[in-house]
C-alpha cells in the first residue's frame, strides 16, 4: 500500500526543474515586451522633436540647411543657370578715380569689383545683407583665412540662439572656402556652402561669394586692402562685360 502511493505521487507534483524553465521562458517573455514598448516610446518621442522643429518655420530651416546643408547642396555648379550668367565671374568696363587693387562692392546690384585699372574690373556676383543689415562704409582686409573656423558673432546668437556656438571650418561651414575680415566690423568678405543665395538678399550683413570667387578673389586682395562698400539706396547702372 505505502509503495503505490509513492509511485502515484509523481502524478501530483511536478519536478522542480520543470517550474524553474516555465518561470525563465515567462521572464524572458516580459523583458522583450519590456524593450520593444521602450524602443517605441524613444521612436515616438524622437518623431515628435522632429515635427516641433519642422513646425518653427521655413526661415529656421533655412539657417540650419546653411550650417548643416543637404548633400550635392555645396557645389557651385548649383547656381541657376539664368542667374548664373548675370553672376558669372568677368572682366568689365568699369571707370573710377579708385586705385587698383581696391574692392568696390556694389550692393544693390548685388556685384563685387576688383579694380584692374584703365578703366577694367573683374566682376564678381555676390549675396548681400538683408533688408535691415545692408551698411556702407570704406574698410580694409584686416587679416585672411583659409577654410575658416565659424563663431557666430554675439548679435547673431542673441537673434538666433539656436545656432551652434562653433563649427570647424571645412565644405560643410557657412563661411565656405576662404574668408577675409574687414576692420572694425563683425563683417567678412567669405564663401558659402548655400551656392544659391548669391545674386540675393539673405545674409546678415556679410558679402557671399561662391567658393571658386573666393578663391580667386583672395590670391587678388591682401592685407590692407580698401574696400568700398555702397550704400542700397546707390543703385548703379549695370556694367557692360569686356570682349577682351
Amino acid at each position: 500500500m505505502n509503495t503505490n502511493i509513492r509511485n502515484n505521487s509523481t502524478k501530483y507534483f511536478r519536478p522542480p526543474v520543470a517550474v524553474s524553465n516555465k518561470t525563465s521562458r515567462l521572464l524572458h517573455s516580459t523583458a522583450v515586451a519590456l524593450v520593444i514598448g521602450t524602443a517605441v516610446f524613444w521612436s515616438s518621442a524622437a518623431q515628435s522633436q522632429v515635427l516641433a522643429m519642422t513646425s518653427e518655420g521655413n526661415a529656421m530651416a533655412s539657417i540650419f540647411r546653411e550650417v548643416i546643408p543637404d548633400s550635392g547642396a555645396s557645389s557651385d555648379a548649383d547656381v541657376d543657370p539664368q542667374t548664373a550668367a548675370r553672376l558669372h565671374r568677368q572682366i568689365v568696363n568699369y571707370p573710377t578715380t579708385e586705385a587698383p587693387g581696391t574692392i568696390i562692392i556694389d550692393t544693390p546690384n548685388t556685384y563685387l569689383y576688383f579694380l584692374l585699372g584703365g578703366g577694367k574690373a573683374i566682376r564678381y556676383g555676390i549675396g548681400v545683407g538683408r533688408e535691415g543689415f545692408t551698411w556702407s562704409g570704406v574698410k580694409t582686409i584686416e587679416r585672411k583665412s583659409e577654410w575658416p573656423d565659424w563663431m557666430p558673432p554675439a548679435e547673431m546668437l542673441q537673434r538666433q540662439p539656436y545656432l551652434p556656438r562653433f563649427m570647424a571650418g571645412g565644405p560643410g561651414n557657412p563661411l565656405g572656402a576662404r574668408a577675409m575680415y574687414l576692420n572694425g566690423t563683425v563683417y567678412r568678405i567669405h564663401g558659402t556652402n548655400a551656392p544659391e543665395t548669391i545674386g540675393k538678399q539673405v545674409s546678415s550683413g556679410c558679402i557671399r561669394m561662391l567658393n571658386d570667387d573666393v578663391i580667386d578673389l583672395y590670391g587678388r586682395a591682401q592685407v590692407g586692402t580698401k574696400v568700398v562698400v555702397l550704400p542700397m539706396e546707390r543703385r548703379h547702372f549695370t556694367q557692360s562685360a569686356s570682349t577682351h
